[in-house]
Order: C-alpha cells, then structure tokens, then sequence
C-alpha cells in the first residue's frame, strides 16, 4: 500500500445534503445515501480522506466553533459507524467578502493540508459538487472529481464544458477510484 495516499472531499453536498440555509446542528447534518459507504470503501482500499470545507455560517454567526466541532464529531461518528475514518479536517471560516487565502476556490486549505501531510497534491482527487472545488483543486494541480449531489447538477447545468470525470455521487465516484481504471 502506498503511503500517503489521499482523497479530499469537499463536505456539504458531497458527503452531507447541503442548504441553502446552512448546516447549524449536528441535527441539520444528514449523510447523503452511500457517502459513509463510500469513504469506507476507499479506506478499505488504502486511501486516507481528508475534508476541505468552507463554512461561512462562522463569519456569518449562525452558528459556532463549538458547534461546528459537534456537527463533525457526528460525522466522524456515523463514518466510523459505517466503518470509515476522516484523517483531518480542514475549515475556511470566513466570509464570501473576507480576503483570505483559505476560502475555496483559493488554495489555502489544500496547500496547508498538503504541507502537514507532507504530499504532493499533482496525484491525489478532490471530490467536490461545486465550480469552487475544481477551481481549487485545479489550483494546486490535484485531480478535480465532480459528483451531482448537492450544487453539482446546477454547477454542470453552468459550466457543461468542465472537461473532468462526473458521478453520480461519492459511492460511484469511489467505484471508480477504487477499481483502478
């Protein structure tokens, strides 16, 4: 098994059902079907996941540090109860008007997490449902994944000319990671 091998996974939309109205709560926090089976299948096959996600719900004070820490500790839960584990998280918690180098599509977040890792960001697949996440992916030279949940059908119904592989959701992305092709 190589070392180091990673997958990043934007949050919301992707291994979560996103609102438009933020998730405040561990209680607002719902898997999307087969996201926990997923990761747990590319564990299974040595891969290592980490989560880069923005959430200006901070910035815009709907909800807390403390709270965000109790909404991933539920996620952490129902992953580990699927048999998966998330490695690391990464959070932007600033606003869309905030100038940061951390909010996605800026390459903060993914830049720290590879420096902390000590990886090389050019062989490993973010997996997000958004323009931003393959603009940040892009960025660093890592492998933008589109999935159709969450923002992902009105970001290919946007940009149908986004020239990188599309699923369905995160289990059949991780099919494909996991077969090999």
């Amino acid at each position: 098994m190589l070392k180091n091998r990673y997958i990043l996974l934007d949050r919301d939309g992707v291994i979560n059902q996103d609102s438009d109205s933020f998730i405040k709560s561990p209680e607002e926090w719902q898997p999307i079907e087969g996201s926990l089976d997923a990761i747990a299948l590319l564990n299974r096959h040595g891969y290592k996941i980490a989560v880069i996600t923005n959430q200006s719900g901070l910035a815009r004070g709907l909800f807390d540090e403390a709270m965000l820490e109790r909404i991933h500790a539920k996620m952490q839960q129902t992953v580990a109860k699927k048999g998966g584990k998330i490695e690391a998280i990464y959070v932007c918690p600033h606003g869309p008007g905030d100038t940061c180098n951390c909010r996605k599509p800026k390459p903060g977040m993914l830049e720290t997490f590879a420096s902390e890792h000590n990886v090389n960001l050019k062989d490993i697949a973010f997996i997000g449902d958004s323009l931003r996440d393959v603009q940040a992916a892009q960025a660093v030279g890592a492998k933008p994944i589109l999935v159709k949940t969450g923002k992902g059908q009105k970001t290919l119904a946007n940009y149908p000319d986004l020239n990188i592989p599309v699923f369905e959701n995160l289990y059949e992305a991780a099919k494909y990671i996991t077969s090999g092709k």
